[in-house]
């Protein structure tokens, strides 16, 4: 899986580069709609990482982010071998929530294949909600 971390200066979207590997396709020969939720997930990781965050050591550290509620929009479906991009941008939803748009596009004819919304929180070790300074400054 290719993973090149991109980030556009005139927009801030942060973009990974990825590549449809067969066993992530189903009978019909498309990726499976699973698939596409880990996708997101690891452009949402490489993201934090970007901007200095680490998603095991804020763990660690007690911090635990969760996800609320994933809101996706399949367009197209991408195929075994298709490069693609997910991109990442951020925007805080409340004082408990912040949010990740995200979008994957084909490479080859830069198709939008699917848009999602993910929201997320923070939780502490009780499993109470808290958003901390660390993540606020990312939001």
């Amino acid at each position: 899986m290719l993973s090149l971390h991109k980030c556009n200066e005139m927009d801030k979207t942060f973009r990974i580069e990825l590549k449809v590997r067969d066993y992530e396709c189903d009978m019909q020969g498309v990726v499976n709609n699973a698939n596409y939720q880990h996708y997101l997930e690891h452009a949402r990781h490489e993201y934090l990482k970007h901007i200095g965050l680490d998603f095991s050591t804020l763990t660690i550290d007690g911090i635990i982010l969760v996800v609320k509620r994933i809101e996706m929009d399949y367009h197209m479906p991408l195929k075994s071998g298709d490069l693609f991009t997910v991109s990442c941008d951020t925007e805080r939803i409340s004082a408990l929530r912040f949010g990740f748009n995200q979008l994957i596009h084909r490479i080859s004819d830069n198709k939008l294949m699917l848009s999602a919304k993910v929201t997320g929180t923070c939780i502490n070790r009780a499993g109470k909600p808290f958003l901390p300074p660390v993540i606020d400054r990312a939001f």
